[in-house]
């Protein structure tokens, strides 16, 4: 397998074909979707650990996603149980992806903490503990520094993780090294993973835009708060099933990566 460099225009690519993708298997990428917020939401109640453990199965659920998108595009039906894929192929990919979960955990985790020395932790908390925060403090400086210097810290770590889980699975490769092969195949497309991500950004405000239109016209507030949010999730579930397609064109499984 070795590292391939696509066009920038290749990202926009991407959303097509997980749009199409999505409308193949709507229900099912919704449903799997929506398993994946209710056990996000289920752990938070577990303050810290809950949030944490959250957190570590992030690169399980990612590949979860991955391994949906290609039934969904072979015509098959993904069933809830692709979310535990990387626990259902044996010990040892059990173990590395266990592994790649603690080590995005500790990744995101030390993001926080850099933010705190600008807030003394108030971002952080917000993050882990939820709840609501006063306008004042969301308005502040401190606050808002922590919030850049948190997506600062986050950036790579999100190039690091976002073809890891793929190639720990699928290519037997060690979590670690699959951090780096991932960080590389990222910034070297980085023309097309902007692309990409300037169009989720377009389509996730225009299905916004859509609803309030909506709204305006059926002359209901009550509606568009109603409707938004399950939208978004809809959107939201919809992204998720194009993730694989970035990591199939950044990609050659026919050479050795990086050779």
């Amino acid at each position: 397998m070795k590292l391939v460099i696509v066009p920038a225009r290749a990202g926009a690519t991407w959303v097509k074909l997980g749009l199409r993708t999505f409308f193949r298997q709507p229900l099912a990428f919704t449903g799997l979707f929506l398993i994946f917020v209710a056990l996000i939401s289920i752990l938070s109640v577990i303050p810290w650990i809950g949030n944490i453990a959250g957190l570590a199965l992030m690169p399980a659920v990612t590949l979860g996603f991955f391994v949906a998108s290609r039934q969904a595009a072979q015509g098959r039906f993904p069933m809830p149980t692709v979310l535990l894929s990387a626990f259902r192929s044996g010990p040892q990919h059990a173990r590395n992806m266990t592994v790649l979960g603690l080590l995005y955990a500790g990744s995101v985790l030390l993001a926080l903490a850099v933010s705190a020395a600008a807030d003394g932790g108030a971002f952080a908390r917000m993050y882990l503990l939820g709840g609501s925060m006063d306008i004042a403090t969301l308005q502040s400086p401190e606050f808002q520094l922590a919030a850049l210097l948190a997506l600062a810290i986050y950036l790579p770590v999100s190039m690091m993780f976002w073809h890891a889980p793929a190639l720990v699975q699928w290519h037997a490769i060690s979590p670690v090294k699959s951090l780096f092969f991932s960080l590389v195949g990222c910034w070297r497309n980085m023309g097309a993973f902007t692309i990409y991500t300037l169009v989720w950004f377009g389509v996730f405000m225009a299905v916004a835009m859509l609803v309030a239109l909506l709204g305006m016209v059926l002359g209901s507030e009550d509606a568009v708060n109603v409707a938004l949010f399950p939208t978004l999730l809809v959107t939201a579930a919809a992204f998720f099933a194009s993730t694989l397609f970035s990591f199939e064109a950044c990609f050659d499984a026919t050479e050795v990566i990086l050779a």
